[in-house]
């Protein structure tokens, strides 16, 4: 079934919408929350938790790419069960990623300075700029939360690379961020 369909399904509340995306991304959904959380069986309350996400907020919203909305919800709910579960000193393996990035966004204060919408424009202008391979690996990295042994097997590089890699990235897109004043 295509994404129009299943949104319109969505729009006008037909409940049978929520079965048909958990068909087409489910699985999808599933590998973004089990990167970041490591359980299989917390990445599957996320999904449906995503799922749920969708059906409360389309109407009013209406997604351009189902795949990447449901996406969008899926990592959001990982992310906030990942940082539940580390308040409880129950961390999984994807909170060092956090850690690789805690300097940027520890310094970066979004009230004082241009605000969310602006940081993520930056941000992807950056990421854009970027070459391709270096763009894939900083996202499957930050985005995806893929470990460095699964970033060395999608592209073939080695371990040393693939940090070196993502420490100039950050390193460069604190520069970047410094340049546009959006960072202290």
């Amino acid at each position: 079934m295509e994404d129009e369909v299943i949104v319109g399904m969505f729009w006008n509340r037909d409940e049978n919408a929520v079965a048909e995306a958990e068909k087409r991304y489910g699985d999808y959904c599933l590998r973004i929350a089990e990167n970041v959380l490591r359980n299989k069986s917390d990445a599957e309350e996320c999904v449906n938790d995503a799922l749920l996400a969708a059906w409360e907020n389309i109407p009013p919203k209406r997604p351009e790419n189902l795949k990447a909305y449901l996406g969008m919800l899926a990592r959001s709910a990982a992310v906030d069960r990942a940082r539940r579960l580390n308040a409880r000193k129950r961390r999984p393996r994807s909170v060092e990623s956090y850690e690789e990035l805690g300097e940027i966004a520890d310094a970066f204060d979004v009230e004082r300075t241009v605000g969310a919408r602006e940081l993520s424009r930056l941000i992807t202008d950056y990421l854009r700029a970027l070459e391709e391979t270096e763009r894939n690996v900083f996202i499957r990295r930050y985005w995806y939360y893929d470990s460095i042994a699964a970033i060395c097997e999608r592209y073939g590089f080695g371990k040393s690379r693939v940090k070196m890699m993502l420490k100039r990235t950050r390193d460069s897109l604190t520069e970047y961020l410094k340049k546009e004043g959006s960072y202290e």
